[in-house]
């Protein structure tokens, strides 16, 4: 394996596809135009049509289709380096192309008659074809057996790109002769309503609004799984398609979702460091007598400091991509105790780009607070991402520590999943 020339750089891989390198080149030229949309998506709530088109034709929204449904069925390296580069333009559409990634392979374990209606609509679609909503919150809503299938209804949250999607996969509670069970019901677009709820700080054009369904819907059983049927039916897609996304097992898929979300951290981190570069030879000191803010020894060193944490970030990143897609090619797979070790290193990744983007906007002041510059929005959207409940450094480091001090560790999802 060998180093890149330029160190602020990508380490070359054996891991890195065409198809990943094409795409990731794609959506470097749509940088700019992610950044000019921003300001108008944020106002919005979702991504502009325009930022939606050019995402979909460079394949952003199909990474981890099969192949044989018209996807790309990248590894977790290419993953890696598309969404970076995606974040790096906009945190919103680095986000949507996490989740789109998830969700795409979600719908893959129903069964193949929902699997064939759910990619019917995949070739020539606009933006994510498939959203998740409150799959693994502690208040989901009802599903009621009928002949055929379920009466469903609820209100579910944090759909993201549900303005965008043909399709919603929403969690559910219901009981059987078994007693109380949780399960997940796929809902098509006509079945549910959008709640305008999504007023946040960042990643406000993530349309990760509410959805409801206020009386009950009819779902058919082929669109119903269990939660407990899980597991199972992720590890059963390794091998069923091409391509190196599907040599994973269950567990590196749930690692996967880790690193798109620490993936889009870094690039939102890199496209701040891209700005101060820009910026600061052109911004004159307030109160100090240099020429530019790029001339001030303090500035000097925060660009130094904030380079090698990302630099740092980018490494684990990397590191443990490369690690998912070479074990899964060998068939192996993670223990609890390894892939909690992996979340948490994620995790810690993107705590370093949080405090470097809130680095470099102290180090260029009250500029990059404008709602023009570019800074301020990685800056909101880095924090709203940490504070997702899977992303939350404390539980997880927690979750850690209790497996170094020989106390039996929590389950990632203890307190969002109850018993099914």
């Amino acid at each position: 394996m060998t180093i890149s020339a330029d160190v602020s750089g990508r380490r070359e891989s054996e891991f890195l596809s065409e198809s990943g390198e094409r795409i990731s080149r794609q959506v470097a030229e749509l940088v700019p135009l992610m950044r000019q949309t921003a300001p108008e998506a944020e106002r919005l709530g979702r991504l502009t049509l325009e930022t939606v088109g050019a995402l979909s034709a460079a394949g952003v929204f199909a990474l981890t289709a099969p192949v044989e449904l018209g996807g790309h069925a990248v590894g977790a390296r290419d993953l890696l380096e598309v969404i970076a580069t995606v974040g790096r333009g906009d945190g919103s559409a680095g986000w949507l192309a996490g989740t789109a990634a998830a969700n795409n392979v979600l719908a893959l374990a129903f069964p193949q008659q929902t699997v064939d209606e759910v990619f019917a609509l995949a070739d020539g679609w606009n933006g994510p074809l498939v959203v998740a909503a409150s799959l693994f919150a502690t208040k989901v809503g009802s599903a009621r057996k009928v002949d055929g299938g379920w009466q469903v209804r609820g209100k579910w949250g944090f759909g993201s790109g549900c303005k965008h999607a043909a399709w919603a996969i929403v969690g559910v509670e219901f009981e059987d002769e078994n007693g109380v069970g949780r399960g997940q019901a796929l809902l098509s677009r006509d079945q549910y309503l959008i709640l305008d709820d999504w007023k946040v700080m960042g990643m406000a054009a993530t349309s990760s609004n509410s959805i409801t369904a206020e009386t009950e819907v009819f779902v058919p059983e082929h669109r119903f799984l269990r939660i407990t049927d899980m597991p199972g039916l992720m590890n059963s897609l390794r091998g069923k398609y091409t391509g190196r996304g599907f040599t994973w097992s269950a567990q590196a898929r749930v690692l996967a979702v880790t690193l798109a979300n620490a993936a889009n951290a870094l690039g939102m981190a890199r496209g701040a460091q891209d700005c101060l570069a820009e910026q600061a030879p052109a911004r004159k000191p307030f109160n100090l007598p240099y020429p530019t803010v790029a001339d001030m020894p303090s500035a000097q060193v925060t660009a130094g400091r904030v380079r090698a944490m990302i630099n740092a970030a980018q490494a684990v990143l990397e590191r443990h991509a490369d690690a998912i897609d070479r074990r899964s090619e060998q068939g192996g797979d993670f223990t609890e105790d390894e892939a909690n070790e992996v979340h948490m290193d994620l995790i810690f990744a993107i705590r370093l780009c949080v405090e470097a983007v809130d680095a470099i906007l102290d180090a260029l002041g009250s500029s990059a607070v404008s709602l023009r510059n570019p800074i301020q929005r990685f800056a909101r959207d880095l924090r709203v991402l940490s504070t997702h409940g899977a992303m939350r450094f404390d539980p997880m480091a927690e979750i850690n520590g209790r497996g170094v001090l020989g106390v039996e560790p929590f389950p990632m999802y203890a307190g969002g999943l109850p018993a099914v």
